[in-house]
């Protein structure tokens, strides 16, 4: 007597096969952020919880587990993960607090903010960018993305509480400073673009304070009226 093979059974497969496979991918970026440093257990339950694979290119699925970036349209690339938990983790999130995010990209690094605070904004200088983004953050009722320039801010829901800058210029921009609340946290990547010091500020009285260095790091050029032209 010979066993009925279904579709069901099929399908279950199918299933577990994805299934195990997004759990390498998770395991395998955890790892590298723990390898990086990371300490934070609620920055690293983020990471297991939000799987890289769906904030990818279809084309690039299979690179998902790898920490290192990914190409993306318009000659930008996403972040190392292991590097965006280390930004991150830098913010000391607690879970009620308001963020900006400047260059959202795909979205994995907001959809791990969206997890860590309370609200989210993100500004994104392309719109198909955005549509991408808001497409895979659909669940993440916290996050907004709004199209325009990052290095303007959005004073409009300022004060943020945390601000995180995803693209590189020598100087943070004057209104993202002005935006941050007093005893606020701010990362950003200081440099030309392609050599940058990736850096934690606090503000205090008023002012940016320096308080360390994060990363050694590549990144894109921040675009704008506040950034490069």
């Amino acid at each position: 007597m010979h066993a009925v093979r279904t579709s069901s059974s099929r399908n279950e497969r199918i299933l577990w096969r994805s299934q195990s496979r997004i759990l390498a991918v998770v395991d395998g970026l955890v790892a590298a952020a723990r390898a990086a440093g990371v300490r934070d257990e609620r920055v690293l339950e983020a990471i297991a919880a939000v799987p890289r694979v769906a904030f990818v290119p279809a084309e690039y699925a299979d690179r998902a587990d790898v920490d290192a970036p990914i190409p993306i349209p318009h000659r930008q690339v996403t972040t190392q993960p292991s590097l965006v938990a280390r930004m991150v983790e830098a913010l000391s999130l607690e879970g009620d607090e308001r963020v900006l995010e400047i260059g959202t990209g795909y979205g994995w690094q907001a959809a791990l903010l969206a997890r860590l605070a309370g609200e989210v904004f993100s500004i994104e200088r392309f719109a198909d960018l955005a549509e991408t983004a808001r497409a895979a953050l659909a669940d993440s009722e916290n996050v907004v993305i709004v199209v325009g320039d990052g290095s303007e801010g959005l004073p409009e829901h300022a004060p943020f509480d945390a601000i995180l800058v995803a693209a590189a210029h020598p100087t943070v921009p004057a209104p993202l400073a002005e935006q941050l609340a007093e005893g606020g946290r701010l990362v950003q990547p200081l440099g030309p673009g392609g050599a940058e010091d990736v850096v934690l500020f606090e503000k205090r009285g008023g002012a940016l304070h320096r308080v360390r260095w994060i990363s050694g790091a590549h990144f894109v050029r921040l675009r704008g009226k506040h950034g490069f032209r």
